[in-house]
């Protein structure tokens, strides 16, 4: 039978030859055992789940928005850098289907996977790691399935990251579905960190050699030092503020706009400028 014309993942042209390892193949050798009508509808389930799944990632993303403008407006400080979000493609589902033996169903990958949909929150320091983490677990229809600190618990190849999987609700024309939704939080050393190393076990198909694994926990551990010493002056810019008025131009400065503003004002001897 012909694939539907409507799935983005799929080849346009029926007769393009098709790798029988492929995540195309494995969905295509599902619906041939479907009816027309069967292989239709379970191609719009499938759709109808990625969009409940979108907007999961949507509720989660308005949460860290609305905290991210309250401490800026309110609280005259931004713990949150930067804010993004990924929906697994129907190819990757697939191929996590067909590596873990999950059926093609949407029961079946709502049950067996829980990194569908994903957010990841960039700090300026650890501690606004943690405080973030704390206002979104205090929300009363946010429910935390699984925390993974892997900022106290780093994995060997030197990773650090703080994981939370969540269920939020999603209010929908016919009913209210709960989605799972993976939000990882970082500061800004971590997520560059993260970034390469991804980029790198890509580039050698998860096989990387033993010199490049060395050189990542190497960097793994200078990005952690320059966090502990970012964090150092982050609680000393603190205390100082503490007990000073802030000029009002300060008043909507993130932290990263704090610091430079700092920074700039000491010349090189330590003496603060005029």
């Amino acid at each position: 039978m012909s694939l539907p014309a409507y799935h983005p993942d799929l080849p346009s042209d029926p007769g393009t030859p098709v790798d029988p390892s492929s995540p195309t193949a494995l969905l295509t050798s599902v619906l041939a055992t479907h009816s027309p009508e069967d292989a239709d509808a379970l191609m719009h389930e499938l759709r109808r789940m990625a969009m409940t799944y979108k907007f999961g990632i949507d509720e989660v993303m308005t949460k860290i928005s609305i905290l991210r403008d309250e401490f800026r407006h309110l609280r005259h400080y931004n713990p949150v850098e930067h804010v993004s979000s990924r929906l697994k493609s129907f190819d990757s589902i697939f191929a996590k289907c067909r590596r873990k033996q999950i059926a093609v169903t949407p029961e079946a990958i709502r049950a067996q996977m829980f990194d569908l949909a994903g957010v990841r929150v960039t700090c300026s320091f650890v501690s606004d790691i943690y405080q973030v983490r704390d206002m979104l677990v205090a929300q009363s229809d946010l429910t935390v399935l699984e925390e993974r600190d892997y900022i106290a618990h780093p994995k060997p190849n030197g990773y650090k990251s703080l994981h939370l999987i969540v269920k939020v609700p999603v209010f929908l024309s016919d009913r209210v579905e709960d989605v799972v939704v993976e939000i990882q939080l970082r500061t800004i050393a971590m997520d560059f960190w993260a970034s390469l190393e991804h980029k790198i076990y890509y580039r050698y198909d998860r096989e990387v050699p033993r010199h490049l694994t060395d050189s990542l926990k190497l960097a793994a551990d200078t990005a952690w030092s320059l966090d502990t010493a970012m964090e150092r002056i982050h609680e000393e810019m603190k205390e100082i503020r503490d007990g000073e008025a802030l000029p009002e131009k300060e008043l909507l400065l993130d932290a990263e706009e704090q610091l430079r503003e700092n920074l700039g004002r000491t010349e090189p001897s330590g003496r603060a400028t005029d």
